[in-house]
């Protein structure tokens, strides 16, 4: 028999084997989601509803977390119309007793945390400048996006280690990846959410799994009402500002062209929110196992440089 039939190669056939890669493909076909107890930060609007709405479509069982009581009721509501278990918990994040009781609440509608997404986030995009009108919003933006996940983590760390497993998804954004103008307090914040998620990631090794997704810039979502100064938001795209521009103007007033805002086509430039939202519900639904730690999610055709 040849060497690459042998059964010290193949095993016996009564044996059991580890699955194939093919099989395990085949396993991420099931939903992973199914009967989780997730908790969602900013889940009465944008990224956070999105991902509260699909995760509970899914089997999840969701705890909403929201600063606005009606917001994230309304979410749970609406998930328990279409069928699915949810329940609303009126939390800030940057408040850590207020974090703990959202867990503890989670925990004894559903048995457990098994997933936490650190979605609640502000964007007061201003220059130095404005900082007598923008200091205030500035302060707000360190509570929320970045104390906020240090909140979140902490209120469920140990919970999820006494469980011996858990997940924890914070969302960054492209703004921490390099500083620009216009952005020095929001990109902070983002850049601090990368340094601290990759710690937690490497000290719960093997017991918490640790995601952070890059969100692009998304023009139809409620950060753009938190931020201050307008003008500061073209520091992202750089030169490609003035087209930026245009497109900006065609979008407020409902006139982009078809190709801008078809996603099958390469120009695709204003990406919906509901991709973002794809994509923690995609590093969420994978075996227990498989930890994706970074996602950065852009339109092909978008104008951010970085």
């Amino acid at each position: 028999m040849p060497f690459w039939k042998s059964a010290s190669l193949y095993g016996r056939a009564d044996k059991p084997r580890k699955k194939t890669r093919a099989a395990i493909r085949e396993d991420r076909v099931a939903q992973h989601i199914t009967g989780k107890s997730i908790l969602i930060t900013g889940a009465g609007n944008g990224f956070g509803r999105l991902t509260a709405q699909q995760a509970a479509a899914l089997g999840g069982l969701v705890t909403c977390v929201d600063v606005r009581a009606d917001a994230a009721e309304a979410t749970a509501q609406d998930i328990r119309t279409q069928g699915g278990q949810a329940i609303a918990v009126p939390a800030d994040v940057s408040m850590i007793d207020q974090m703990r009781t959202a867990v503890e609440q989670a925990v004894q509608a559903f048995g457990s945390i098994d997933i936490l997404v650190n979605n609640a986030g502000i964007m007061p995009l201003a220059y130095l400048a404005d900082h007598e009108v923008a200091l205030d919003a500035w302060n707000r933006c360190i509570d929320i996006n970045f104390k906020g996940v240090i909140n979140g983590t902490v209120a469920a760390y140990d919970r999820m280690v006494a469980q011996g497993q858990g997940h924890i998804v914070n969302l960054s954004s492209i703004y921490g990846n390099h500083p620009v103008v216009g952005a020095s307090v929001y990109g902070a914040t983002k850049a601090a959410v990368d340094h601290f998620s990759h710690a937690v990631r490497q000290e719960a090794r093997g017991v918490i799994k640790v995601t952070v997704i890059k969100p692009t810039g998304v023009l139809a979502t409620g950060l753009t009402a938190s931020v201050v100064n307008k003008a500061a938001g073209m520091g992202i795209v750089g030169h490609n500002g003035g087209e930026f521009g245009e497109v900006l103007k065609r979008f407020l007033n409902d006139d982009l062209n078809p190709d801008e805002l078809d996603p099958e086509n390469i120009a695709y430039a204003t990406l919906e929110a509901g991709y973002i939202a794809d994509a923690i519900i995609h590093a969420i639904n994978q075996p227990l196992g498989v930890m994706i730690s970074d996602i950065t999610v852009r339109a092909s055709g978008d104008y951010f440089i970085l």
